[in-house]
């Protein structure tokens, strides 16, 4: 435990940085206090510590992709030329009133002290207990649960011939689900024998009135989207349970049964329980609040961002749980954090724009502008759009360099995704 929590350094006592998490909002966090300290010549008297269970960040809003591997950044190509210390282990518990975090690796807990503490845990996928929702649904909340789902797929042409062998059901029609929906019929069609692909059959329920309901204007586009992809969609019904057979879906009156031999929730996610250790109030979402500067309510020391934390984005509208908030949210959280210990003054997060991309697959994609979501390009347009943003827009530097580095860290807010626009604007 010692060896973990020294900060002894050349005689001299280093103070601490801490990050717990290193998904968007953590990494951002941790390279842009490396970067403040940079610039205020400090870093020799302040290390930036993450505290993250894996060695590479996921990139999880790609999980609904095949393959996922070459998505994933392995941190220290990243965290170590901005002289960020990783530690590999997962973070427990928060005292915040004693500034120490309890980490445990390989089963043993180990104290880290801090001077400032930045909790980025993320968030995690909500599941209510529903008959067999645990044992036998998949999911793409995380890079393990992308994996298992594909391993999953690239089994079924071995198991006996059923009706529901190649039908996959999709739970939950927000975004991840609409987007692994869309993804799924070309998918199961590379798996299959080319005897079988009549077989393949996709459905996406939601309790919602129409699916992607909340998708504004680009909502009757996704569901003609859809039906040109022939995914089968079951809008106003739950999932009422499943038996690794088949899944049952009711509205409350009626219930169907479908022979499914995959079921995929994407049911809505809930902050990370760590939030609840701090002693403040949280949202519905489980969320720290945090003022404009990313400082944790009544909560002296601690700073919060990305999923995890609900900042009013405009002064008006509260963050969403996606990387475009997140991101932002890190990078001023870690440059703030570090001013904060100074005693310099701190910078305010205000983003004035809102977008949203949804990719339909094969179909293309749409793109939508403002919390009223309108539509602004859609199908290929749109798709070149996202291709830029999932494959170089959300991803650090890949130089390894650490000017590079420092340079994409700073606190600023990055204007709205470029992309040709297609409505009559």
């Amino acid at each position: 435990m010692g060896e973990t929590n020294d900060r002894s350094f050349m005689g001299m006592t280093l103070k601490r940085i801490l990050v717990i998490g290193a998904g968007f909002a953590g990494l951002w966090s941790a390279l842009s206090a490396a970067r403040k300290l940079d610039e205020l010549h400090r870093s020799d008297e302040t290390e930036v510590a993450v505290v993250n269970p894996a060695l590479f960040h996921s990139v999880r809003v790609r999980n609904y992709e095949q393959p996922l591997d070459p998505t994933l950044v392995q941190l220290d190509t990243v965290l170590g030329p901005a002289g960020v210390r990783l530690i590999q282990a997962k973070a427990t518990d928060i005292d915040s009133t004693n500034r120490r975090v309890t980490i445990e690796r390989e089963g043993v807990p180990e104290a880290l002290d801090y001077d400032r503490l930045i909790l980025a845990a993320g968030s995690v996928l909500v599941r209510p207990p529903i008959p067999g929702l645990d044992r036998f649904s998949f999911d793409v909340d995380t890079y393990a649960g992308a994996c298992k789902l594909q391993a999953h797929l690239l089994t079924l042409p071995a198991l006996p011939d059923s009706p529901g062998r190649y039908t996959a059901v999709v739970v939950g029609a927000g975004l991840t689900g609409v987007e692994l929906a869309a993804e799924l019929p070309a998918r199961l069609a590379e798996i299959v024998a080319n005897s079988d692909r009549g077989k393949v059959r996709v459905v996406l329920a939601d309790r919602s009135a129409t699916i992607a309901q909340s998708m504004g204007g680009a909502q009757p586009v996704i569901e003609g989207a859809l039906k040109t992809l022939d995914v089968e969609m079951r809008p106003g019904v739950s999932l009422e349970s499943l038996d690794g057979q088949s899944v049952t879906l009711t509205d409350g009156a009626t219930s169907e049964r479908i022979e499914a031999a995959t079921v995929v929730w994407c049911g809505g996610m809930h902050a990370n329980a760590l939030a609840g250790q701090l002693p403040v109030t949280l949202d519905p979402l489980g969320r720290v609040p945090v003022d404009a500067f990313l400082r944790a309510e009544g909560v002296p020391g601690v700073f919060a961002a990305g999923d995890c934390a609900r900042i009013l984005i405009d002064g008006t509208r509260p963050s969403v749980m996606s990387c475009q908030h997140g991101r932002p949210m890190g990078r001023y959280a870690g440059n703030n954090a570090v001013c904060d210990l100074y005693g310099i003054e701190m910078l305010p997060l205000s983003i004035d724009w809102y977008t949203t991309i949804c990719d339909l697959g094969p179909w293309g994609a749409v793109y939508t502008e403002g919390w009223d979501r309108k539509l602004v390009s859609q199908g290929e347009t749109a798709k070149a759009t996202k291709r830029t943003i999932n494959a170089d827009r959300i991803y650090p530097p890949k130089t390894g360099v650490r000017e590079d580095i420092f340079r994409a860290a700073a606190p600023v807010v990055q204007t709205p995704p470029p992309t040709e626009r297609t409505d009559k604007r």
